[in-house]
C-alpha cells in the first residue's frame, strides 16, 4: 500500500488563497461550493456543515495531488459526502437536500 505524504504547509496556504479570494479562479472571490453551487458560509465554525473546506477533485488516497488544479472550496457536509470518490461515482446533480414531506 503507498502512503500519500501531505505538505500540510502547502495545504494551508492554499487554504487560506481561497478563503481570502486570492485565487486565480475562475470560481471569482467567494466561491459557491462546486459540489452542490450553494452559497458557503466563510465566517461558519469549522465544524459546521456549510463551512468551507478544500476538496481535492481527485483524492489524495487515489493519486491525486494537493496542488491548485485539483482543490476546489466545498461546503464541509459536502467535501465529507463525497469522501475518496472520484467525481463520475456520484449520483447526477450532486447532493439533494429534503426540505418538505408530504403526511396524508
Amino acid at each position: 500500500m503507498t502512503t500519500v505524504q501531505r505538505n500540510t504547509t502547502t495545504r494551508d496556504k492554499h487554504r487560506r488563497i481561497i478563503r481570502l479570494g486570492l485565487a486565480p479562479s475562475p470560481f471569482g472571490r467567494h466561491p459557491a461550493c462546486y459540489h452542490c453551487g450553494e452559497d458557503i458560509d466563510y465566517d461558519a465554525h469549522h465544524l459546521d456543515p456549510r463551512s468551507f473546506t478544500i476538496d481535492h477533485l481527485k483524492a489524495l488516497a487515489k493519486g491525486g495531488t494537493d496542488t491548485l488544479d485539483n482543490i476546489v472550496p466545498a461546503h464541509r457536509g459536502c467535501n465529507r459526502n463525497k469522501s475518496d470518490k472520484d467525481l463520475d461515482e456520484l449520483l447526477p446533480g450532486g447532493v439533494t437536500f429534503v426540505t418538505e414531506r408530504c403526511w396524508w
